[in-house]
């Protein structure tokens, strides 16, 4: 089985300590983001949400594994109902009134390989809507 890694690098005309609330802070999450049941950015924390992917609905099984405020948040990500389980991190860096993330989601080979919804081109095109379109919109707008 071949490691998929896949990195997603943005830049973003907000400070950090905004871009890192939105990725944290359940009310603002939900208004752009995943519509979480819970969120805490707190090491062992659990965390559900749903997608969907043409009609089919995915429970998404999340655990916070590690957190440096402001810095990273890395949680597990896997699917209720199928094998497999990778690994997001979020990296935060100040630039000064600027920021940047770096996205890696690692283990997406993990998933099962004959179901195209988890090829690494659907999560490279999510994570790529995400924080490169959705993410700076609602910077914009807040």
């Amino acid at each position: 089985m071949k490691a998929e890694l896949l990195v997603v690098e943005k830049e973003y005309e907000a400070p950090i300590e905004k871009v890192w609330r939105a990725l944290t802070d359940k009310v603002k999450m939900r208004e752009w983001y995943f519509d979480v049941d819970d969120f805490k950015p707190e090491v062992g924390f659990e965390f559900r949400f749903s997608g969907q992917n043409e009609g089919r609905v995915f429970l998404h099984i999340c655990v916070v594994t590690e957190v440096v405020t402001g810095k990273k948040l890395t949680h597990s990500w896997r699917y209720e109902g199928y094998p497999g389980e990778s690994h997001v991190t979020f990296e935060f860096i100040a630039e000064g009134h600027k920021s940047k993330v770096i996205l890696t989601h690692k283990g997406l080979e993990t998933f099962p390989q004959d179901n195209p919804d988890f090829s690494i081109k659907n999560f490279d095109f999510g994570w790529n809507h995400i924080l490169g379109i959705a993410l700076p919109e609602y910077l914009d707008a807040v």
